[in-house]
This record gives structure tokens, C-alpha cells and sequence, in this order.
């Protein structure tokens, strides 16, 4: 039975019996600062266990993408140690929102593992929670009573995260047989693998809150939790996940790349870390994780340069992983099918990040060599805990290659401070996201929220079809305590009973306006939904009272309205254009849509050229001057999405959603507000393009009102630029190269009477000495590599005898290079493409060549000076 095969018939199994088929959310949760990824199946239903979001549906079942490498449940250091921790795995879950309880469960369970799953009744034990009666007497009608063993709440109470619904559970374990421990104590006693969890059944009974109290969740619910790696084990009758057929075909490619046999490879703690995070880099990159030095990009990070440094176990001192990534799509492309559109991308951000991680362990090792040099100065011999965590945690730089170093120069570790510094940085993590409490409980005023929309019920926002309405006031409120009034300059929040004000969400501003009667008046500053149906506007009274239940008028500002719609309507034909013009890979990281301007940020990999964003910017206009309309529908998810509608980085969308087109050109799920025809929007103009982080570009850009005066504006810099320069406008730029020319002429004047100056010095009179090796250094002023190696050369043959080191920045300014020669009689001890591969660290560059001659460049020109000072240090150490 292949894994595919245990995935579909798990899900037809409950599909059979009234459960609604979900689809994998995606590994970025929506909506919830909780949890750096999805790390078991229910987090998407984890509103709905809250009772805040209702389902078309009580009954559903789902195979789930998961991630457990930071936050609570981080399992990545175990990963190839084991048999069973990963990385990335899917799971297998059947859910009930308040429809069946433990009674059901239990026996869906039962049935599927013994009678679909054909496994033998007297190989499976099942624990409880210690105090769960109710789950014992349904067990006992099933199997044995001393089969069934209670636990404490650490192996039988579940819970998501440090807050949200939880509940006592139980385990179904599979007995693996004394193959695994012939004397292995029982379940609850011994550690060892022999009793196997392979099915967590969670009774969601509770929600726990940010101090740790538990709510009876509106309505009995469950959870439960298969680990399809796992579960495929047993069916394929292998004592390890790394044996089952979703792994082979990526060792076969490991093997393939590093010219290893098959069963070396795949036997090898490398070969399971390099497989297992390999499929969890993919996952990742195609749900949009990007690298980066924080949250879910740096544990994107670490995971790539975990498998980089075992590759090098392997002899992959090249990148080698984004090549591997075929293995891995080829493989679970059929269970998901985004990972082939997806599969360029996602090579183009690892090779990315393996050739940043290759830099930064070469600068890594400098930094090592510089450690270990001031140590021998002070005569210690002990590499402090607190540098080898930072070669570790900044550069990647494995202990045990800091140990195999260090022992090359006599020294040893302090492993204990080392470890020291990385449970601090662990417990910082943690408490960065501790299950997100820290962003949640700042939010001091959600419990007060909850209870608002409880009492008063949704607010109607009214604001697709009209900009003013009346309303009814149903609370005023400052900090989180109602008030029955507020009068002239109060600041507070209201609620109305019907709204035409947007709350800001998916990028766009809230809308702002005013509120008015007879006798009274105020500015509504902002608008905000912190929940679902929740409209709060945030006003300041300039006159009269407010008074709760009363009867105003709400009038939403049309003009900032109409130029938010103009810019939001914008950004769909931006993104579609980026997609021609660029390709398919495209896909929003976010955005923001206000009244003066929008931004735009997607994935893609290099700057954009100037004829790239003039390309797409007249695709745009293109559109905006056939005057197609903009049509909105609401359908269900399933339909939008096959109707071939674009969801949007980071939103949450219901069974229902609002899909907004505009002809065959652009068709994105999207709740926010439009213009009723894109020659509303008048003119598109792109302002600034640049890079947001790895793999992320942004781009700002504007429209009507806004791009016609920053258009004007530019007009006027032409017209006083062509005024300085006294040429019609015309003219300009054929004015400017000539003045260009001249200058370029005197400049190169002056390079050729200051070198003729520096020929006029000896540079024999600037030897200096390593032991009995002579060494000749000298700094150019700017010039190209083929003067810095003519000099170079020159510089040998005066010297007969030693080492040689040349460099210079560019004329431009840009870059440094370097010549660096070894005379013969000197490379058994110095070598050329050694000094120039450390001397690069120092420019952030890279350099290397043969031991008599080699190169470097790099791009950090104000480290010039710098080289030449640690010259001598760097060369010793060679």
C-alpha cells in the first residue's frame, strides 16, 4: 500500500460517511499570530471550534501540510536521528463541529484501521486521559481492559498551542513487536518505538485563554490526527518513516548527485536530514515562505542550511539542493499540483539562499581564524560558548567543523556556554512566539470585542452600493468601557447597526468621513473590523452630543473613496500584467491601497528592468483605455476558484467569497471596493521599483489625480533642468553626454598626473616581512583589473623573491579588485588562490586562482584600506 494510496483511502473513508472533503490550507496560517505554520490539521478549523465561525458543513476530513520547525513544536534538531521526527509531513484528519462525539470517533477509528487498513486488533493498544471515564467504557466495548492505559495530561491532554481549544485525548498505538525492544516495559514507561502512536483522537472540550484558564467550548467537538508518513510505515511493514516509498525516489537522486550508493545514502543521518528537508523547503517556498532573518523566513533558513552542511558530507561543497527539488515534485506533485507551476520558483530562491549561505560560511571561516589569532595572543586556548553560538546561529557554521579547526590550532570548546547561549536563544524564540500570547494578549480589548458582536450582532456594511446612509448608533465605547454618550471633543469608538464605511482589510485603508444630525457633528477618523462582522468607527465629535440608540447620518468622503477604488482597482491590473510580463510565478506577498498611492509586493527574483516596468505600466494603461467594466459575483470557494480566480497573500476567506473581474484580463477573490469601469481609474503611472527582501520585489505605484501631478512634476524638473542647461527640452539629454564626456576626459587627466606621481616613488622602499618571505603591498588609484595585474606583474619582477598584493577600487566606484602573486620558490608555504579567498571576506566578495597568480573582487569599496592593514595577519595564517 503506497502513501498515495493510504492518503485516498483515509479520505474516502469519512468522504463516504458525510465528511465535506477541505483541501491542504496553506502552511502560512491565515489570520493567526499564534503559530509560525500549520502544524496539525485543525488549525483551520480552529475559529470553528471557537464557535466564531460557523461551516456550511458539521462534518469534515482533510490531509493537511505541516511544518514543525519552530515555535512550540519544533522538532528540527531531531530530524535524521530518528525514525519518525520530520520537518514537513502531511496529516491525516477527521473532524466534527458539534455533530458526533467520543462514541463516533472511536468507532470510525476502529473500523478504518482494522477493516480498511487490515491491521490485526491484537497488535493495537489505546491510552486515555487519566480522569476520561467516558472514553474507557467505549474503549472496554472494543478491546481488552488491559489493553487500554490511562496517562497524565502530558501525554493525553492536547492542545495547538500555549492558548486556544484543547482537550483530553486518546492515542491508538501499534505494537511494532520485540523486533523494536523484546523487553520493552509498556506503553508510558519506555521510550522506545515498539508501541507506535499512529491515530491521536482529541476531544475538543475546552479553550484555554492567555492565563491558562478553560472555557467549555460552545459545543463538544473533534480532532483527531494521522501522521501519513508514519501511518504508511506500518501498512508497508518498515520500522522507519525514511523506508516508505515517498522518500526513495529523493534518495535515489541524492545518491545519483553524490555518486554514493543507494543504501549508504539512504541509511545515513545526512541522506534522511538532506530527503526530509528537501520536502519541507519545497512546501514552504511554494506557500510563500521566503528566507529572511526573522519568523517563518529564518526557519526557512536554518532548515536550508542544515541540509547544506550535511550535503557537505557528501562532498557537496557546491549548491547542490535546488537541483534535488525535481526529486521531491515529481514525487507528490500528483497530490499537489501547484508544486510544478510553483517548481522554477522554488529552485530560483534556494539556489539563491545556497549561494548566500556559501558566501556567509566562507566569512564564517575568517571569522573563526580571527578568533582563534586573538586567542594565541593572550595565550588561551579555549574558544568562549558565546562565539561558537555565533558562528552557528549567524554564519551556519557547524560545531563540529568549528571543532575539527580549532583542534587543527591546538584548541578546544566551551561547549557548555555554548549551549548555554543556544537554550537563550531558544527560550527568545519562544517567547517571540510562544504560541503568539504575546500578540494576542496585547490585543487586551478581543474579549471585550467578542462580547460587543455577541450582543449587538453583525454590523451590515452597506458600502458596495451607496456612501451614505442612516444608521442607528448601537455603542459608544473608549478603552473598552461603554459610555451612553459623548460629546464635543470626545474621541471614541462607535458601532451603527448598518455601515457604508470599509473596515481596513486586504491591504486597502479604512474609509473615513463624517457623522452628523440636527444638533450634532463628527470626523470618523478611521474604520476598523478587529472581528468578522464587527465594524468600529473611530470618530472625534467637533459638536453636540452622540448619544447611544440615536438616529445619524453616516456620509463616507467620496473623493477618497473614489481614489482608493481607482488605485485597488489598479492593483488587480498590476498583477495581472506582472504576471505576462514576468510569468506565471508571480504571486503577491502583499499590499497596501490607499487614497495617494498603492503598493505591490510579489515573488520574483531580479530586479526589474527599466523595459520590464514599461512593459507592464502600458499594459495597464492598455486596459484602462479599452474601458472594460469591473464585475463582482459572489459564488463558493470551489466554483471561484475553478472559475480560475486569484486568492491574495494572507487572507482568510469564508465558504463564500466576492470575486471581482474585469473582462478575461484580471479575476481575483477580493472584498474590497472597485471602480465600476477601469477608465475610471484615468492614468497608471509606476513610481519607484526595489526589493523588499529575498525573492520579494515591490512596487509603488499611482493613479488619477496622483499620477497626473506627479507627472506635471517631473514635466517641470525637465523644463528647469533644460533652463540650467540652456536647451530646449529636446535637447537635453544630448547636452548632458557632452558635458559627461568632458568631464570623464578631465577626470582620466588627473588619473594619468597622479599615477605618473606614484611611478616616481620606489616601491621597494615598502617591503615588509613574514619570517625570511618578503611581502610587497600597494593600493592603486582607481583602476581596472587589467592595469592592476600589469602592475602587479611589474612589481614581481622587481621583487624576484615573495608575495605580491595588488589592488585597487574600479573607476566607477563600484567594486574592488586584486592581484595577488606567490613567486615560485614560495608556494610550498604560501599559495596565491588561498591569500586572495580570504582577503575577499574582508571586500564581501570572493577570489581564488592558482598558487603563483589569483584574483579577488568584491563590492565593499570602504574596506580598501582595511585589507591592507590585515594583510599581512590574513597571509600568515595561510
Amino acid at each position: 500500500m503506497t502513501a498515495s494510496e493510504v492518503r485516498s483511502l483515509f479520505v474516502q473513508y469519512f468522504a463516504d460517511r458525510n465528511h465535506e472533503i477541505i483541501p491542504s490550507a496553506s502552511l502560512i496560517p491565515e489570520g493567526d499570530p499564534t503559530l509560525l505554520f500549520n502544524n496539525a490539521g485543525m488549525v483551520q478549523f480552529k475559529n470553528t471550534f471557537l464557535g466564531e465561525e460557523p461551516r456550511s458543513y458539521l462534518r469534515a476530513v482533510s490531509s493537511q501540510k505541516c511544518v514543525r520547525a519552530g515555535g512550540k513544536h519544533n522538532d528540527l534538531e531531531n530530524v535524521g536521528r530518528t525514525a519518525r521526527h520530520h520537518t514537513f509531513f502531511e496529516m491525516l484528519g477527521n473532524f466534527s463541529f458539534g455533530d458526533y462525539f467520543k462514541a463516533d470517533a472511536i468507532h470510525f477509528s476502529w473500523e478504518l484501521l482494522t477493516k480498511t487498513f487490515k491491521l490485526s486488533p491484537s497488535k493495537l493498544w489505546i491510552t486515555i486521559f487519566r480522569d476520561d471515564d467516558e472514553a474507557a467504557e467505549l474503549w472496554q466495548k472494543i478491546v481488552p481492559a488491559e489493553r487500554i492505559i490511562r496517562l497524565g495530561e502530558k501525554d493525553n491532554f492536547w492542545q495547538m498551542g500555549d492558548i486556544g481549544p484543547c482537550g483530553p485525548c486518546s492515542e491508538i498505538m501499534f505494537d511494532q513487536g520485540e523486533v523494536v525492544h523484546a523487553d520493552c516495559p509498556g506503553i508510558g514507561v519506555c521510550e522506545c518505538d515498539r508501541y507506535l502512536e499512529i491515530w491521536n483522537l482529541v476531544f475538543m472540550q475546552y479553550n484555554r485563554d492567555v492565563e491558562g484558564k478553560l472555557t467549555p467550548l460552545p459545543q463538544p467537538s473533534i480532532d483527531t490526527g494521522m501522521g501519513l508518513e508514519r501511518m504508511t510505515a506500518v501498512c508497508q511493514g518498515v520500522l522507519s518513516n525514511y523506508e516508505i516509498d515517498l522518500f526513495k525516489p529523493i534518495f535515489e537522486a541524492i545518491a545519483k548527485r553524490a555518486a554514493r550508493p543507494f543504501d549508504e545514502v539512504a541509511a545515513s543521518v545526512p541522506g534522511k536530514v538532506i530527503a526530509d528537508h528537501l520536502r519541507a523547503l519545497t512546501f514552504m517556498a511554494a506557500d510563500g515562505v521566503m528566507p529572511s532573518n526573522e519568523g517563518r523566513g529564518y526557519v526557512f533558513r536554518r532548515i536550508l542550511r542544515r541540509a547544506a552542511r550535511f550535503g557537505r558530507k557528501f562532498g557537496f561543497d557546491e549548491p547542490f539542493l535546488h537541483v534535488l527539488i525535481d526529486a521531491v515534485v515529481s514525487e507528490m506533485s500528483d497530490a499537489y499540483p501547484n508544486l510544478i507551476q510553483q517548481k522554477t520558483l522554488i529552485q530560483k530562491l534556494v539556489l539563491g539562499e545556497e549561494e548566500r549561505f556559501i558566501h556567509t560560511l566562507n566569512h564564517g571561516m575568517h571569522l573563526l581564524e580571527g578568533v582563534i589569532e586573538a586567542l594565541k595572543k593572550k595565550e588561551e586556548s579555549l574558544i568562549p560558548g558565546e562565539s561558537l553560538f555565533t558562528l552557528y546561529d549567524t554564519y551556519g557554521f557547524p560545531v563540529n567543523l568549528t571543532e575539527e579547526v580549532a583542534a587543527e590550532s591546538g584548541m578546544t570548546l566551551d561547549l557548555q556556554g555554548y549551549e548555554h547561549a543556544m537554550s537563550a536563544q531558544k527560550e527568545r524564540a519562544r517567547q517571540s512566539w510562544v504560541g503568539g500570547v504575546q500578540l494576542i494578549s496585547k490585543n487586551k480589548n478581543l474579549p471585550f470585542y467578542k462580547d460587543l458582536l455577541a450582543r449587538l450582532g453583525k454590523t451590515f456594511f452597506s458600502g458596495y452600493t451607496c456612501l451614505q446612509e442612516d444608521i442607528q448608533l448601537k455603542a459608544i465605547f473608549q478603552e473598552g468601557k461603554l459610555q451612553d454618550s459623548a460629546q464635543e471633543g470626545d474621541e471614541v469608538t462607535l458601532v451603527f447597526d448598518r455601515s457604508p464605511f470599509y473596515a481596513e482589510s486586504g491591504g486597502q485603508v479604512g474609509d473615513k468621513g463624517s457623522l452628523f444630525s440636527e444638533t450634532s457633528r463628527a470626523v470618523i477618523e478611521q474604520t476598523s473590523s478587529p472581528l468578522p462582522g464587527l465594524i468600529l468607527h473611530h470618530v472625534k465629535v467637533t459638536q453636540g452630543r452622540l448619544k447611544t440608540d440615536g438616529r445619524y447620518t453616516a456620509a463616507v468622503d467620496p473623493t477618497l473613496r473614489r481614489n482608493t477604488a481607482k488605485n485597488h482597482t489598479g492593483t488587480h491590473l498590476l498583477h495581472s500584467a506582472l504576471r505576462a510580463v514576468l510569468g506565471d510565478h508571480v504571486k503577491q506577498a502583499g499590499s497596501l491601497v490607499s487614497p495617494t498611492r498603492l503598493r505591490f509586493d510579489f515573488q520574483h527574483f531580479s530586479p526589474l528592468t527599466q523595459g520590464e516596468i514599461d512593459r507592464i505600466e502600458a499594459d495597464v494603461n492598455t486596459q484602462i483605455m479599452c474601458g472594460e467594466s469591473v464585475q463582482t459575483q459572489i459564488m463558493d470557494m470551489k466554483t471561484a476558484v475553478n472559475s480560475g480566480a486569484m486568492a491574495l497573500f494572507g487572507e482568510k476567506y469564508g465558504d463564500e467569497v466576492r470575486v471581482v473581474s474585469v473582462g478575461n484580463y484580471s479575476r481575483e477573490l477580493c472584498g474590497g471596493t472597485h471602480c465600476q469601469n477601469v477608465g475610471e481609474i484615468g492614468f497608471f503611472k509606476i513610481i519607484k521599483e526595489g526589493s523588499v527582501a529575498s525573492g520579494v520585489r515591490r512596487l509603488e505605484a499611482l493613479t488619477g489625480p496622483s499620477a497626473y501631478e506627479y507627472t506635471k512634476n517631473q514635466e517641470k524638473i525637465i523644463l528647469d533642468i533644460s533652463r540650467l542647461l540652456k536647451v530646449n527640452a529636446e535637447d537635453i539629454l544630448h547636452k548632458s553626454e557632452r558635458l559627461m564626456q568632458a568631464l570623464k576626459e578631465k577626470d582620466q587627466e588627473i588619473l594619468r598626473l597622479r599615477r605618473q606621481q606614484q611611478s616616481e616613488t620606489d616601491p621597494l622602499s615598502n617591503i615588509q616581512h613574514i619570517g625570511t618571505v618578503k611581502v610587497l603591498l600597494e593600493k592603486l588609484l582607481p583602476s581596472e583589473m587589467k592595469e592592476i595585474r600589469s602592475r602587479a606583474d611589474h612589481l614581481r619582477d622587481l621583487l624576484k623573491s615573495g608575495i605580491i598584493i595588488v589592488g585597487a577600487e574600479s573607476p566607477d566606484g563600484k567594486k574592488v579588485s586584486l592581484v595577488v602573486m606567490v613567486t615560485s620558490d614560495c608556494t610550498a608555504q604560501y599559495k596565491a588562490g588561498d591569500i586572495a579567498k580570504k582577503l575577499a571576506v574582508l571586500i564581501d566578495g570572493s577570489g581564488g586562482g592558482k598558487p603563483e597568480m589569483a584574483q579577488a573582487g568584491g563590492k565593499r569599496v570602504e574596506n580598501l584600506d582595511r585589507l591592507f592593514e590585515e594583510a599581512i595577519t590574513v597571509i600568515g595564517r595561510s
